[in-house]
């Protein structure tokens, strides 16, 4: 409709956790709510061998999408990151601080590793499924990685975001992948460093002179205009998409929000 550069399938993020066994559902005017994991023996419930069957469900959409768009639109395929699907499954529901994952995996570290490992295993074959489909890239979203810790950022957000992209290089050598850490802040050119994304989307906070520099010197910048500006409209989004461009238009940049489009966007 509109000749993006791109387009990206919208899957809900809680597809892994729906397809690890977890009770996932939607109540209306409320959102998600799952049957909360609350110690190890939620953990013993999960599938990580029977989730194919739902996968198969999002490969076959990827695979009629790119058949469908026009050949020079790249099609972006994507999955939740560790930490931020984790809240999800461990809190029951979305919150406002992640407070219920973050509990867990103070009080039991080693429990809360599990988990981690379980999604990181189940995103790698959900996303190297979308690849097979006809997936041009990839974005990882971490929406909530600015809610952690110094130390815990290392642990829940650059090590499980890593190790997906080492999977996918190892099987899918040639896609690039695109990493979200959401409130990453300061640590963003860390984060890219250290997970070997091929690029970073930056959120609205971000400020422009440090996309536009020591992180630009290093990878690809994706963003970051307030999906805000798209609901207010008039001289102000104009003056900030001019901005945007205007700092990086000597950069490797995708203009793009610095997140998601909301409900109410005209």
């Amino acid at each position: 409709r509109y000749g993006f550069d791109a387009a990206i399938l919208f899957s809900d993020i809680l597809i892994v956790p729906d397809a690890l066994g977890q009770g996932v559902r939607f109540v209306e005017g409320e959102g998600p709510r799952l049957d909360a994991i609350k110690d190890q023996a939620g953990l013993a419930v999960l599938r990580p061998d029977a989730t194919q069957t739902k996968f198969a469900r999002i490969a076959e959409t990827v695979a009629r999408l790119r058949q469908d768009l026009p050949k020079q639109t790249a099609l972006i395929g994507f999955c939740g990151a560790p930490w931020t699907v984790a809240t999800y499954m461990i809190g029951g529901e979305g919150s406002s601080d992640q407070a219920a994952a973050r509990l867990f995996a103070y009080r039991d570290p080693s429990g809360f590793q599990k988990l981690i490992d379980i999604i990181i295993n189940a995103s790698f074959e959900y996303l190297s499924l979308q690849i097979n489909a006809g997936a041009d890239t990839l974005q990882i979203f971490d929406s909530w990685a600015g809610s952690l810790a110094d130390t815990e950022f290392d642990k829940w957000v650059i090590a499980p975001n890593k190790a997906i992209v080492s999977k996918i290089r190892a099987r899918h050598p040639s896609v690039p992948i695109i990493g979200f850490p959401r409130g990453a802040g300061t640590r963003m050119l860390e984060f890219v460093e250290k997970t070997g994304v091929s690029g970073v989307s930056c959120d609205t906070a971000l400020p422009l002179p440090i996309m536009s520099g020591a992180l630009a010197d290093r990878t690809v910048v994706q963003g970051n205009l307030d999906p805000m500006r798209l609901v207010a409209g008039g001289p102000g989004l104009d003056a900030r998409v001019h901005a945007i461009i205007a700092a990086l238009k000597d950069r490797p940049h995708i203009f793009n929000l610095g997140h998601g489009v909301v409900p109410d966007t005209p």
